[in-house]
């Protein structure tokens, strides 16, 4: 027996439940339930597996009453379920599956598979054009220089693939993409280049249309009346969402050298002579670095030791009064604080000059307290971006640690 539509039945997880009407067509009495993650809670919805995708982002459109947003199968966001497609809610989804609700912040603006449900010829626009339209991101000169490269990798002619002539091309000898996961690992690059990561993203058929950046949140929301202010209660609303952990592929710098070996031997004389460990800020410039593709380097001119408390085994920051005068003379020379560096070194054999082997993959590479430090002074210099919707993602401020690292000397 066939059903011309059914009501949809929305379960929420907060006080007040909201009711919804979905009407979905050639729907029979196989109901399928879905759950739909969202950063409000969790939703249940009941709906034919006869349905379309375009059906399921309308019924989920009217149920969590949000616009801009896509479907997808798996927490990370991955695996996106296109409005668009021509598949049957019943071959990509089973009773009980849980699909994961991804939002544009800050925009109401639709992404293709939530626009395909109205007209998706109609869509235009998108987060990063939006925000370049009111406010002008002004980006550094190496990353406007990136910009206008094309990035690819030339290869020559292959004696023993390539037929064709020395003025013809094949795929045997045609240019890569700077993020060719075989080039990468061949050259045994670990990261992406930041901007070969954005090729990367705008590779697709819509050019990186709908590409934004933006920095992870984990504040809770205020001024929810269904209970009393953090920590005393907390909802489904205000809470934050969950984070999965996650190696990144990509980095914003991927070299570091100082333009001689003088800065470093003057900052390190400090340690030789009282034994206690140091600290300082870098000051140069970024530049391109030809060894990975579309990479950047920060080359070091100058090490300025701030005003600081140190000891064997800890730095304590002090007040600098002469900042203000040193970021003067250093925009004066042409440079900027591009990073910072800190020594730990403990003495092994004075007679022979060793120091102790604290670090390595065995162990750790930075500590706790060190990463926390490092991650406060990345907030302070943050890398304007184009492609993030309040105009800056990430940071270029590098952290270099002078130590005795374990399997190598």
């Amino acid at each position: 027996m066939y059903l011309k539509s059914f009501s949809l039945k929305i379960h929420s997880s907060s006080r007040q439940n909201e009711n919804a009407h979905c009407v979905c067509y050639n729907c029979t009495r196989q109901i399928k339930l879905v759950r739909i993650q969202s950063p409000e809670g969790i939703k249940r919805i009941e709906i034919s597996p006869k349905s379309s995708f375009k059906q399921l982002y309308e019924c989920v459109q009217r149920a969590l009453k949000i616009d801009g947003f896509g479907l997808f199968k798996e927490r990370n966001f991955s695996n996106e379920l296109y409005a668009n497609s021509s598949q049957q809610i019943g071959s990509a989804l089973k009773h009980g599956d849980m699909i994961y609700v991804k939002q544009i912040a800050g925009s109401s603006t639709r992404r293709p598979s939530t626009a395909s449900i109205d007209n998706f010829e109609n869509f235009s626009g998108s987060l990063a054009d939006n925000f370049s339209k009111t406010n002008v991101v002004i980006e550094d000169e190496v990353d406007q220089l990136l910009a206008k490269e094309d990035g690819l990798i030339k290869r020559g002619r292959d004696t023993k693939l390539c037929h064709h002539a020395s003025n013809g091309c094949c795929v045997h000898c045609s240019p890569m993409e700077p993020y060719d996961e075989s080039y990468l690992k061949e050259h045994k690059i670990k990261h992406l280049s930041f901007h070969s990561y954005i090729r990367k993203q705008t590779s697709g058929i819509d050019r990186g249309k709908y590409m934004v950046f933006d920095d992870i949140n984990c504040r809770i929301k205020t001024g929810c009346r269904d209970h009393l202010p953090w920590p005393k209660g907390i909802c489904s609303k205000c809470q934050p969402s969950a984070i999965t952990l996650n190696r990144q592929v990509y980095r914003h710098v991927d070299n570091v050298m100082f333009e001689n070996t003088n800065i470093v031997e003057r900052f390190l004389n400090y340690w030789r002579t009282t034994g206690h460990q140091r600290m300082g800020f870098l000051y140069g410039t970024y530049e391109m670095n030809t060894d990975v593709p579309l990479g950047i380097r920060a080359t070091v001119a100058a090490i300025y030791e701030p005003p600081q408390e140190t000891t064997r085994d800890s730095i304590k920051f002090l007040d600098d009064e002469a900042i203000n005068d040193v970021e003067e003379v250093a925009k004066a020379l042409g440079l900027r604080k591009v990073g910072w560096i800190f020594t730990d070194l403990i003495t092994d054999d004075p007679a022979a000059g060793t120091v102790k082997q604290l670090r390595g993959i065995e162990t750790h590479f930075l500590t706790a307290q060190e990463c926390i430090t490092a991650g406060e002074l990345q907030n302070r210099h943050p890398n304007s971006c184009k492609y993030s919707s309040n105009g800056s993602f990430g940071s270029k401020f590098v952290t270099v640690c002078v130590t005795e690292w374990i399997g190598y000397r």
